[in-house]
């Protein structure tokens, strides 16, 4: 066997949304296709596949990523979460940020909200306050089909609601509503 060969797989253990997996993956696999292809999660969505857009955002370790220039394997031994997770589990209920964005008709298509809620998932709200922060915060993520003043009067709505502190400190994954291990 070759060096070469015994690079062409990788064993990539993660934590996607409160879940264990663990699969042999091809080592150039991208965390955008392990997540849609092989975890099965479809709400990441790559657009351009240059890093450009913010679609395919998702959180590694807390820290908002670009999952199509990330391979799987750099992922290893992470906690990933996807726009899966934002809902509070167990509820047919949107999250305070999904609510908001429904309220102020901040979607079109919505092929880039779930990198958009993804990126905002990723930042403490006291730090984006202003709406010219907003904005700077969301300059990698395009919408080709509003004009943004909706995206950002959701958000800035959002995080001006108490609800949306509490909700985001208390969320429970949907494993640790299954396992019972929610914070009360």
């Amino acid at each position: 066997m070759t060096g070469r060969d015994r690079l062409s797989e990788v064993d990539v253990e993660v934590a996607v949304n409160g879940r264990p997996y663990r699969h042999r993956v091809p080592a150039r696999l991208l965390l955008s296709d392990y997540i849609r292809d092989v975890v099965n999660l479809t709400g990441t969505h790559v657009g351009c596949e240059h890093g450009y857009c913010g679609a395919c955002t998702v959180t590694v370790d807390g820290e908002a990523a670009r999952s199509c220039l990330m391979f799987a394997a750099q992922a290893d031994g992470t906690e990933i979460r996807t726009v899966e997770d934002l809902a509070p589990a167990g509820t047919d209920s949107l999250s305070p940020m999904q609510q908001s964005f429904h309220d102020h008709h901040a979607l079109q298509c919505g092929f880039c909200t779930a990198g958009i809620l993804m990126t905002l998932e990723s930042v403490n709200p006291d730090d984006w306050r202003e709406s010219a922060q907003i904005v700077e915060l969301l300059s990698g993520n395009l919408c080709r089909c509003t004009g943004y003043q909706n995206i950002v009067a959701a958000v800035a709505h959002a995080w001006s609601s108490p609800q949306s502190s509490s909700a985001r400190s208390g969320a429970t994954t949907e494993a640790e509503a299954e396992s019972g291990d929610a914070a009360p």
